[in-house]
């Protein structure tokens, strides 16, 4: 499958700054290559996907989590998505008053499960359905082995950012700075992933 064209098309559009000496190339830059794709597929921006989903994007990725992995606590849905855990306790609490999840039956000491309730996993499915069509789309052309060294590099390049940002806050502690909520989970996600 060629790139060629529409990364041409990207150059033409896009010239590098004479105003400024050696600019940054950001067509080039890997890290933001990644972010333009992650953009693209934010969930609740597909018109589709919005058509038949009343949720934003943050309470899709919860439900997704919650459906696949349940029951879950909403530690565990902030670490397996990279939300920050606030968020996901929003997210959760709005997806209980729509009914759409509920408390599981098990308990783990403090921490509270949840799972989807019997619309949840209705919702669930659909919403699994069009992934599933979305996935088609976005990979076709695309060889099983290409597919399998992305899942590869991108599970490396999700490895080095957290160890990176987990590194990047120590920095910034160690110069008397303070990180917010969401910065100090880069810290212990680093530290789950390193199995400490």
């Amino acid at each position: 499958m060629s790139t060629k064209k529409p990364t041409q098309a990207r150059r033409d559009a896009f010239v590098l700054s004479t105003e400024i000496e050696k600019p940054f190339d950001l067509l080039a830059h890997f890290p933001y290559r990644i972010a333009i794709v992650s953009n693209l597929l934010i969930l609740d921006r597909d018109p589709l996907i919005r058509y038949e989903m009343d949720l934003d994007a943050r309470s899709i990725r919860v439900l997704l989590n919650i459906g696949s992995y349940s029951p879950i606590t909403a530690a565990d849905v902030a670490y397996q998505s990279r939300l920050d855990p606030y968020s996901v306790t929003r997210a959760i609490n709005d997806l209980t008053k729509r009914g759409l999840v509920k408390p599981a039956e098990l308990s783990l000491g403090r921490a509270k499960p949840v799972m989807l309730s019997d619309e949840g996993v209705v919702l669930y499915r659909k919403l699994v359905e069009l992934i599933e069509f979305r996935t088609e789309k976005l990979l076709a052309g695309l060889e099983n082995d290409d597919i399998e060294r992305l899942k590869v590099t991108l599970a490396a390049i999700e490895h080095n950012a957290e160890t990176m940002l987990a590194e990047h806050g120590q920095v910034v502690e160690s110069k008397g700075g303070s990180l917010t909520r969401e910065q100090q989970e880069f810290l212990r996600w680093q530290q789950r992933s390193n199995g400490k």
